[in-house]
Parts: C-alpha cells; structure tokens; sequence
C-alpha cells in the first residue's frame, strides 16, 4: 500500500521503516497545538473562574477532542506499515514508537482524571499541578506531540544546518513540550509576574530570612532561574544536532507567550512583549555566534549570553512599565548575572561531544 505521506527507509538494524513527510509531521504539530489549545484554556479555566463543579467543560471539550484526532492521525499513520505485515516496531514510522506509548497513556489518564474529579472532587488552587492524572496526562501528552522532533533527529538525511521551513515541525514540536513543562511549573514561572510586582519585589529591602507579608525578591529570583533553565534548555538541544536557524527562539517564546496568556487571562501584556522583544534577540544571538557541534566556544557563550539578555529585557520592559527602575540596584543588575552563569553551566554540560554516526556534521557547519 502506497501512502503519500510515508516512504520507506533502511534504518541501522537492517529493517525497513516507515519515515513521514514533512507534510505530515506539521499535520501532527497541528493536531497537536490543538491539544495544547485545549491545555491553555484549562489552565485559563483553572486559574480564572472561581467554580469549577463538572469534569465536562468546553475546554475539555477542546482538549479531548484534540486528542481524539490526534490520536487518530497516529493510527493512520501506524496502518500501512500493519497492512503490509510488518509488526513491532517496524510497522512504527521513525521517530513515533513514544506516540504510541503516549496515547493509550493520555486516555488512561483522561478516564482516570474523570475518576479522580469524581472522588475528590474539582481542584481550585496549586494542589491541580501536583494531581498524579494531570502529570501523567502531561508526561503522555509530551511523548506524543515531540515525535516530529525524534523524527527530525533521527533523520540522517537531514542537512545539519536546515532552514527554518525544514525544521519547523521539531521547532513546534519542542516548543509545545517546552511551554507543558511551563504549565506544570507555574508556582516557578516568572513570566506570570505583573510589572508592579516585578519592581515591587525587587525593591523590598526583606529578602525572605524574615517571616513578612509581601512580594519577596527572593521568590521572584528563585522562579527566574528556573524559568530561564526550562526557556535555554531547548534552544541548547536543538544546537547540539543542527545550526539553529533564525526564528527558533522567536517561535518557542511565542508559544510560551502563549501558555503565559493564558494562565493570566491575557492580563499582563508586558510578558508578551518581553518574550518577543528577547526572542527576536535571541534569534540574533543564533546568527552571530552559530552554537553548534564544533563550535564550543560559541555553544557556551551562547548559554551565557541568551538568558542574560531574556532576563535583562525583562526586567527593563517592567521597569518602563512602571516608570522607574527597581530601588535595590544588587537584584536588578545582578539577577541577568546570575541566569547567564546558570546558563554556562547549562550548556558545559549539554555542549556537543561529537558523533560517530555523523562525523562530518561540524564541518559542513563550519563551511557555511
């Protein structure tokens, strides 16, 4: 059986599989942006009505039935592979084999979640992050909407320094996992901070060793450095298997502009700037410094460099908004500091090694 969106490939253990088109692979990115839709107008729903009594919502709604079609679309794609007699994991197209692990998950953990809302009821506050179906609908949701970035890494045919229309599935892809990872961490995430608490919390001489009502700097520091750990730690995976091309950062701060949104109900738009503002940045950081395999000096800078200057627009665009800097000058010069040396030590440990299966992969960087 001939499908238009699959051609086969001879993978390492001789056995022939399945590798989607790039067509396709944005046809999963869609289905599952749609699912992550669904995701953001919960965590809205969650975070922004004051009662929620029923488990059937609209916004779950929209995110089951995402699910439902994506979930479809995987089995559409596991059917020729079956049709033709293959079994295991050659009738799996490469880069999918987590998918199918992901959706019998997810739906697992939707009937739990039912089960669970209807003996405990419906949460309302921070205990909604902690709930075991809610983390397991997250791990299964991110298995599945990341295999178009294990199908692009897997690729050996992919050029190593791939333009941003060839990339663009395992961009998304990354880029939704990355702002999942944001929605489970929102008691660490910085980016839901209005201006006014922003210079507030930096301008409070009581730094936390004191019980004292109040926005805390050490709070809002210490949900910076997680919140600059989860935004860099992407940008440095894709660097260690391709030249990263300009609008990568600009996109997966988009979609954490996004989720960020929603989580507020769209009530502080100065995050939106700022994401887009350093994305942009970033993205310029990318095309100077080129962090890639064999280019280790530019991977670190590029660690070190990136959440300095996420950070320090930060902290500049709440300072405008607000009309004066923050009063502590320790927090609001240092602070970018201290994300950047993070940041270092980030990408010492996650800096290319070199590969054997791909041992040429440095240089065609370096020759263009």
């Amino acid at each position: 059986m001939t499908v238009p969106h699959l051609r086969e490939l001879v993978v390492d253990s001789g056995q022939a599989r399945q590798r989607v088109s790039h067509r396709a692979d944005m046809t999963t990115v869609l289905l599952g942006l749609w699912v992550l839709l669904g995701v953001f107008l919960d965590a809205w729903a969650h975070n922004n009505l004051a009662q929620l009594e029923t488990f059937f919502t609209p916004w779950h709604a929209v995110l089951y039935s995402g699910f439902v079609a994506l979930a479809g679309w995987i089995c559409w794609m596991l059917w020729p592979g079956v049709r033709a007699g293959r079994r295991g994991i050659a009738a799996v197209p490469a880069g999918y084999a987590l998918a199918v692990l992901g959706a019998p998950l997810f739906a697992l953990a939707g009937l739990g979640d039912y089960l669970w809302h209807t003996v405990f009821g419906i949460e309302q506050s921070l205990n909604i992050l902690f709930s075991p179906t809610h983390l397991l609908l997250g791990v299964s949701m991110i298995l599945v909407v990341t295999s178009p970035l294990r199908a692009a890494w897997s690729n050996p045919v992919l050029p190593a320094a791939p333009g941003l229309r060839r990339l663009l599935p395992a961009i998304l892809s990354l880029a939704s996992a990355t702002a999942g990872v944001l929605l489970f961490l929102q008691y660490a995430n910085a980016l839901v901070w209005d201006p006014r608490s922003v210079v507030f919390a930096l301008s409070n001489p009581v730094d936390g060793s004191v019980p004292r009502a109040g926005l805390l700097p050490g709070d809002l520091a210490s949900q910076i450095v997680v919140t600059s750990t989860v935004l860099l730690a992407p940008l440095l995976l894709l660097a260690r298997r391709w030249r990263v091309p300009a609008g990568t950062a600009t996109i997966l701060y988009a979609v954490v502009a996004g989720l960020c949104g929603a989580i507020t109900a769209f009530g502080v738009p100065s995050i939106t700037v700022t994401l887009l503002v350093s994305g942009v940045l970033v993205d310029a950081l990318l095309v100077l410094l080129v962090p890639a395999e064999g280019r280790r000096g530019a991977f670190l800078a590029f660690g070190a460099l990136a959440p300095l200057v996420t950070w320090s627009v930060y902290l500049a665009v709440a300072s405008v908004w607000v009309g004066h800097l923050p009063a502590i000058v320790e927090y609001w010069t240092g602070i970018p500091l201290v994300t950047a040396l993070l940041g270092l030590v980030l990408a010492v440990l996650m800096q290319p090694t070199g590969s054997a299966r791909y041992p040429d992969r440095a240089a065609v960087i370096n020759e263009s």
